[in-house]
């Protein structure tokens, strides 16, 4: 179908007519800060401990602006009789933002997170050579990135934090079978020790009866022992008694 002569005009003059109904609305400007998008390309912040000395950032800069020094250490073993390592350590990270065409090359190629984009863009300078940001600077615009968007519902779990997941799950299984393991090993040892008290209350009553069956033996020996004694000694000192026995003489006289 062919267009209708004149019908972009009239779509230009709608647009003109809906843009003149509307109130203007001006931002007052640096006291009312603007409202910026969380993806906003302001200015580049470092993180200095992700970094590694790789310079994929400094190739890849279609600018040059990019300058890192560095130089190497030797680290001593992790274990007895292993080899020394050498590494990189950094001693210059700097940005000239007077160069920087804000592509985001840097940050996108960097494997190890170490450059992020920040929102902040009040950073003009009088001097052209104060646009060199070392890396101390670099690091003062670190703490204004903002968090990352979280993920959708259903996107799939980071290979890192699932990594960092395995590892804390395994870890804590692991401290809960120790947990239950040495809760296991007390309860075994306070049962032993129930039953040696046990035992021990058992042997101290066993020998508890047979000092009593000794002790109940000891008094009828010695109350057998005392009995044939106690009978001579009685005839012994019982009295004889003269009238008591009668006499057939002096009743024969008397008589």
């Amino acid at each position: 179908m062919a267009p209708i002569p004149g019908s972009g005009l009239a779509k230009g003059l709608a647009v003109t007519l809906r843009t003149m109904t509307k109130k203007t609305v001006t931002a007052q400007y640096p006291d009312a800060q603007p409202e910026l998008p969380p993806r906003t390309r302001g200015v580049i912040g470092l993180f200095e401990e992700n970094c590694t000395v790789c310079m994929l950032c400094a190739r890849e800069c279609p600018d040059w602006c990019i300058y890192i020094d560095s130089h190497k250490e030797t680290v001593p073993p992790a274990a007895p009789g292993g080899r020394e390592r050498s590494r990189n350590v950094l001693d210059r990270f700097a940005i000239d933002f007077s160069l920087c065409m804000y592509c985001g090359i840097c940050i996108e190629v960097c494997p190890f997170d170490a450059l992020f984009w920040s929102p902040e863009f009040e950073y003009a300078e009088t001097d052209i050579h104060e646009l060199t940001h070392e890396r101390d600077k670099l690091r003062e615009w670190m703490w204004t990135v903002p968090a990352p968007p979280a993920l959708d519902p259903g996107a799939e779990e980071p290979k890192e934090v699932a990594a960092a997941r395995k590892t804390a799950d395994k870890l804590a299984t692991e401290q809960a079978a120790q947990a239950e393991a040495a809760e296991q090993a007390a309860q075994a040892e306070a049962a032993q020790a129930a039953q040696a008290a046990q035992a021990g209350q058992a042997e101290r009553a066993g020998q508890a009866a047979q000092a009593a069956q000794a002790e109940q033996a000891g008094q009828a020996g010695r109350a057998g022992q005392a009995t044939p004694e106690a009978q001579a000694d009685s005839s012994a000192s019982a009295p004889t008694d003269p009238l008591a026995t009668p006499s057939s003489g002096p009743q024969e006289g008397q008589s």
